[in-house]
């Protein structure tokens, strides 16, 4: 299982760092515990063990602090009201708080089912409601825009080249993106294969456009990149697996390059697939599956989008609107 980092310490609510280790040993031996049973479990990402760790370690801070409390056991379900509370004074969001409960009601449903513990105090408190916002996106011409603003003539603007238009034509994750190795890719059937949250296995088709510029960059940009025998596809600058970050710049650079002024991330990118495909009449049980959505009511809030599209064609066309 991924673990956390060698000094132990997360940012809480007040940006501060909490020092793990002068949390009581019982409520961190509670908390690695629960991440190793649901890691075991569910197979989550790291990033998702890494919020969940910091979620539940800023509780017990909390916890350890406020009620002198060394054991997630013995909460009940007004602390729990209290911290809450105490994370709306902080101004964490809406979203956030969600994420920190679903976890805790995680953790004592284990307690249950291990028989060390009678009642989930976690279970009947609600979750915060969150805004129903629309996911951002871009227009089909914005994407063209910011396929065509790499230079191409170049190593790194090939590879940046083929990077955009596979996170267009496939609706990549950016850690699905950046992850990429050449394994997973073949090019003579045309698909990709994506490792997803929970290492769940997709085939996602490219595209010929897709295809062409990745036989481009492989033959003419990746070798460039690369400072010895390695597996990933889209290497860094320095020849080594390129980060989420460093890519989230990349696409922040050539949206200012092609004049793209509205906030753009390679989310915005995976959202703008999704839409152009209901736009343009795919089934939403198909783009579920190109997502890697495990529930088909994450994917439903893109017919939102669609129905807004509509609207304004109608607006714009019919006699009578």
């Amino acid at each position: 299982m991924p673990t956390a980092s060698p000094n132990k310490t997360h940012s809480n609510a007040k940006n501060t760092r909490i020092d793990v280790s002068l949390l009581p040993s019982k409520l961190q031996q509670q908390v690695e515990s629960y991440l190793d049973a649901t890691w075991m479990e569910k197979g989550l990402s790291e990033n998702s063990l890494s919020s969940y760790r910091r979620d539940l370690f800023s509780f017990c801070a909390w916890l350890h602090h406020e009620k002198g409390r060394d054991d997630l056991l013995g909460v009940n379900a007004e602390w729990i009201q209290r911290h809450l509370a105490w994370r709306l004074e902080q101004g964490l969001s809406a979203r956030s708080t969600a994420r920190f409960m679903s976890c805790l009601r995680g953790f004592y449903n284990l307690q249950q089912r291990e028989n060390r513990l009678a009642e989930n105090p976690a279970a009947l408190i609600e979750n915060p409601k969150l805004p129903k916002g629309l996911p951002k996106s871009l227009s089909e011409e914005d994407v063209d825009h910011l396929l065509a603003a790499p230079d191409v003539e170049d190593a790194v603007g090939l590879r940046d080249r083929a990077m955009l238009e596979l996170l267009y034509a496939c609706g990549l994750r950016v850690s699905e993106l950046v992850g990429l190795s050449e394994s997973q890719v073949n090019l003579r059937q045309g698909v990709i294969r994506v490792f997803g949250k929970g290492s769940k296995e997709r085939l996602v088709p490219m595209g010929d456009a897709a295809i062409h510029w990745l036989q481009q960059y492989l033959s003419k940009g990746r070798g460039a990149l690369l400072k010895g025998p390695s597996d990933v596809m889209f290497p860094s600058n320095r020849g080594q697996q390129m980060t989420r970050q460093t890519f989230w710049h990349r696409i922040k650079h050539w949206a200012k390059v092609a004049g793209i002024e509205k906030p753009l991330s390679p989310h915005t990118v995976r959202h703008a697939f999704a839409t152009h495909l209901l736009n343009n009449g795919a089934d939403l049980r198909v783009v579920q599956l190109l997502l890697g959505h495990s529930d088909l009511s994450t994917t439903q809030i893109y017919t939102h989008i669609a129905k807004e599209r509509m609207k304004t064609l109608h607006e714009k066309h019919h006699p009578r609107a």
